[in-house]
């Protein structure tokens, strides 16, 4: 009996360890587990430069466009076409960003890409006589339009949305403006760069008319700023309420906008400088209709756009405004 007695106190004494043991090593596994999560969380956030700011997520992102500097601004080696693209950003957009929603460059202008719509927000252009002057060496025939696959498929535009859908692709950065390489008038054709415009009496008239005369505008001006974009403008209807409808055409629901705008900045020898704002409705508009008659306060494109244009010039150091003389300049 105390034999026995004995036996089952050791297989006891050795069971308790046991257990004892895998439990111990279970703890170890779980707390080496943790530390290592935290660690792991320690290092990346110390890679990270963190704000506190109130209502933004700790991993959120913001698509925002990158201040690009000029090569003597900027720290280590640049590549040249990196510098020569950063520089000619900074040319573009000297007078300030509308807007930093999904900003997409291109080596002759800039835009902002609306993903809901799938039309950009603005685009913007620099102008002088060299980039839209004739060059043979240059062929629009050559070009084709192309999604633009830097932006998410869920989100671009693509030609089978235009088809049959009784719109133009009209392009916002015209193509006509950026005759000083090949690739700068193939980049305009980009859908990221288009927008359903009416054809007749729109697009191939009256739209074209208006981007004829801001390339003439290089004539009086050394360099000229031209911002273009979408409007969807709100309605009186029988009701007496106002709403915003527009059609979407294709797969994707291409929004097709009430209007058009164009705010042009020129800048003259003498540093001068002056603006133009015009709003064209998305319609058949007849020939003889002068483009003053779509002239518009600047103002009231910012409001109906939801962005402020040029905010780097003071409204009150222009020294026209649509033609007419404004501040003490």
């Amino acid at each position: 009996m105390a034999t026995s007695s004995g036996m089952v106190l050791k297989i006891t004494a050795l069971t308790s360890v046991g257990l004892g043991g895998w439990f111990a090593g279970q703890l170890f596994e779980k707390w080496k587990h943790v530390r290592q999560n935290r660690d792991s969380q320690t290092s990346l956030l110390s890679e990270i430069s963190i704000k506190n700011m109130p209502g933004l997520p700790i991993f959120g992102t913001v698509s925002a466009a990158t201040p690009m500097l000029p090569p003597e601004n900027n720290v280590g080696p640049v590549t040249p076409s990196l510098s020569a693209t950063a520089s000619r950003v900074s040319q573009i957009m000297k007078f300030g960003f509308p807007g930093l929603d999904h900003v997409r460059s291109f080596d002759d202008f800039v835009l902002s890409y609306d993903r809901r719509n799938r039309v950009a927000h603005w685009v913007f252009e620099h102008l002088s006589k060299d980039n839209v002057k004739y060059n043979e060496g240059v062929d629009r025939s050559k070009c084709e339009f192309l999604p633009d696959e830097s932006i998410h498929p869920y989100f671009r535009s693509d030609n089978a949305d235009y088809k049959r859908s009784g719109y133009d692709r009209g392009h916002l950065a015209a193509a006509g403006n950026h005759k000083a390489h090949q690739k700068h008038v193939e980049q305009t054709f980009y859908l990221s760069n288009i927008a359903p415009q009416v054809g007749v009496g729109f697009n191939r008239n009256a739209w074209n008319r208006l981007e004829r005369y801001v390339r003439k505008m290089t004539d009086v001006y050394t360099d000229v700023y031209v911002c273009t974009g979408p409007l969807y403008l709100p309605k009186k209807e029988a009701d007496g309420k106002k709403y915003v409808r527009y059609e979407v055409i294709g797969t994707n629901h291409v929004a097709v906008p009430t209007h058009f705008y164009k705010i042009i900045v020129g800048e003259t020898k003498d540093s001068k400088l002056e603006m133009e704002a015009f709003v064209m409705p998305n319609v058949p508009i007849d020939d003889s209709t002068p483009l003053t008659n779509f002239q518009v306060p600047p103002e009231s494109i910012e409001r109906a756009a939801g962005l402020l244009f040029f905010d780097k010039i003071s409204r009150n150091k222009l020294a026209k405004v649509n033609g007419k003389r404004v501040g003490w300049v």
